[in-house]
């Protein structure tokens, strides 16, 4: 059954496509990308809410927290280690750039693994043709960028680890395939294997996008086109579906100083102006809590 919670909507901020929002424990401070903006954004809210912003020189798709203070990013043209400066400029390195990616192609979807492995996928820009070219790759500052560990994705999203970590979670939000995977993970050399289906996202309201795991395990999917988030069971169980103010939340993350508040970012790219909830970012309380992200290891 279908429930509503209480929630806050973050400034009056309208992204075209907000993505990639987590939790910077150390600041305390959310932080997620508007995509066709090309924005970096933060806001605190301990005392007095406080938004900044910082922009970026090309579409960035999703950004993570590295070890050395700096961040690490899935862009156009590649991984990016960026720092963010003063009057809102992004001082960025290329890290890497996989030989797949090229003209009307960029990174997605991205976060690292429990163990601080960077993995990130990419997807064809007009979604209209549909063109299953995307890949899913690992980086980290030993190795660099590896092959596509999976490939044939239209629009890779839904990246996510279980709490142990075993478990690698995937999706495809395009609307020919709207299909969740779940992949058998080796912690160690951090390689998924035993890709199966998950949950079959045509038989739930919603396209599969940006997701959060509980300290459950449970899988937490925002239903893109649904305006509502559902959380799946370890076995691919339906048990809570909480409904929304936007019909295209992109994707959710756990946060807060006690971990329990969700973060929903959105899109309004394609949406009537006057609908005022596409493209906001809202924060509620789920009952239940996260677990904070991996840091990068750059150094």
């Amino acid at each position: 059954m279908s429930t509503t919670l209480p929630y806050e909507r973050v400034a009056d901020v309208r992204c075209g496509v907000g993505e990639s929002p987590f939790w910077h424990a150390a600041e305390q401070a959310w932080y997620w990308v508007g995509i066709p903006d090309k924005k970096i954004w933060r806001y605190k809210n301990a005392s007095a809410p406080q938004l900044s912003h910082w922009n970026t020189n090309e579409m960035i798709g999703c950004l993570a927290l590295a070890d050395d203070g700096s961040f690490i990013a899935g862009m156009e043209s590649g991984i990016f280690q960026l720092q963010l400066g003063e009057q809102h400029q992004v001082h960025a390195k290329r890290l890497a750039a996989p030989p797949e990616l090229g003209q009307g192609i960029r990174f997605n979807d991205g976060r690292c693994d429990r163990q601080g492995r960077f993995w990130s996928g990419t997807m064809f820009m007009d979604m209209a043709q549909a063109k299953a070219i995307g890949n899913l790759y690992r980086y980290t500052t030993q190795q660099g960028v590896s092959s596509p560990f999976v490939a044939g994705l239209l629009v890779q999203n839904g990246l996510a680890w279980s709490a142990d970590g075993r478990t690698m979670y995937l999706s495809d939000s395009h609307p020919n395939s709207q299909l969740i995977w779940a992949f058998d993970y080796d912690c160690e050399v951090g390689v998924p294997h035993n890709q199966r289906v998950f949950v079959d996202m045509k038989q739930h309201q919603g396209r599969p996008d940006g997701a959060a795991v509980d300290v459950d395990g449970c899988y937490w999917i925002c239903g893109n086109d649904g305006s509502r988030l559902l959380r799946f069971t370890p076995e691919g169980k339906l048990d809570r579906e909480i409904m929304i103010p936007m019909k295209k939340p992109a994707m959710c993350s756990f946060g807060g100083a006690n971990m329990d508040e969700l973060m929903v970012t959105s899109i309004a790219a394609g949406q009537p102006a006057e609908d005022e909830w596409a493209g906001s970012t809202i924060i509620l309380r789920p009952g239940t809590q996260g677990i904070g992200e991996a840091l990068f290891g750059m150094k």
